[in-house]
């Protein structure tokens, strides 16, 4: 597809062709207001490889010498296929067999060959895996936490209610221009996975010092409900989590990291 701009398409080039029959090139080109060498690029081009040659062709070079090999990259793509492994784990078992291939390689043949993505391995979308449930045994058993960093909303809503050019959405345009910014909050959550009991503090960061503060208060309010020992602490890979020191789990729990599923 040629761009919006683009003074000659195919059937310009036809035409310029048939011009240059009976004129001279240099005047042809001015009538066109083409250069003199692209309008003789064209005619050699006819004159060469007919009516083939008036059509664009790729710019990929004819050799590359560098190219990662047709075998390997079929390779690649079995290993992919019929493993699932990812691009890490495809590097090491090919670096193991002799052939070393970077993984920032292997990612992009991926992205070629359209296997990126496990969704578009599985057949009809499915996955060959299931996530692993956690689930709490008694109360206390385990208190999962995480943060919700949210967006503050202008007193009386924000555009999304009063739509875009209202005078509530200027007036929030015009606080941003002074400087004058709304923020967000950072909602943190405790959930007790037995109970569902859940209590939540929004707060102005979600530094580990924050987290490890919130966590404390969280003890004490479920001890409040009758949760007096927390066994076991669940949180995601968060900063705030993997900190050293502030992180440390309550004295007789258990500090236990997951990673959220992504396909």
């Amino acid at each position: 597809m040629s761009h919006r701009n683009a003074p000659l398409t195919p059937e310009g080039r036809r035409r310029l062709v048939e011009r240059c029959r009976t004129r001279p090139v240099a005047h042809v080109a001015a009538e066109m207001g083409i250069s003199r060498a692209t309008a003789s690029k064209w005619v050699n081009r006819f004159r060469h490889y007919g009516e083939l040659g008036l059509l664009d062709r790729p710019s990929t070079p004819h050799r590359q010498p560098t190219a990662t090999p047709a075998r390997l990259v079929e390779r690649i793509e079995t290993m992919r296929r019929e493993h699932k492994w990812s691009a890490s784990r495809i590097a090491f078992e090919l670096e193991q067999d002799g052939t070393p291939v970077s993984r920032r390689t292997i990612t992009r043949l991926l992205s070629q060959l359209g296997l990126n993505r496990r969704r578009f391995i599985d057949p009809d979308g499915e996955l060959n895996r299931e996530p692993q449930r956690i689930v709490a045994a008694r109360p206390g058993h385990m208190v999962h936490i995480d943060v919700k960093k949210v967006g503050r909303i202008p007193d009386g809503g924000g555009w999304r209610v009063h739509g875009r050019g209202s005078p509530q959405a200027k007036a929030a345009e015009r606080t941003k221009s002074r400087g004058v910014r709304n923020g967000y909050v950072y909602l943190h959550s405790a959930i007790d996975g037995y109970s569902r009991l859940a209590y939540t503090e929004a707060l102005k960061d979600e530094k580990a010092v924050t987290a490890i503060a919130f966590l404390d208060r969280a003890r004490a309010w479920f001890a409040a409900h009758g949760i007096s020992t927390v066994e076991r602490v669940v949180t995601d890979n968060g900063a705030c989590y993997r900190a050293a020191s502030p992180t440390a789990p309550p004295v007789g729990s258990r500090h236990q990291r997951i990673t959220p599923y992504t396909p």
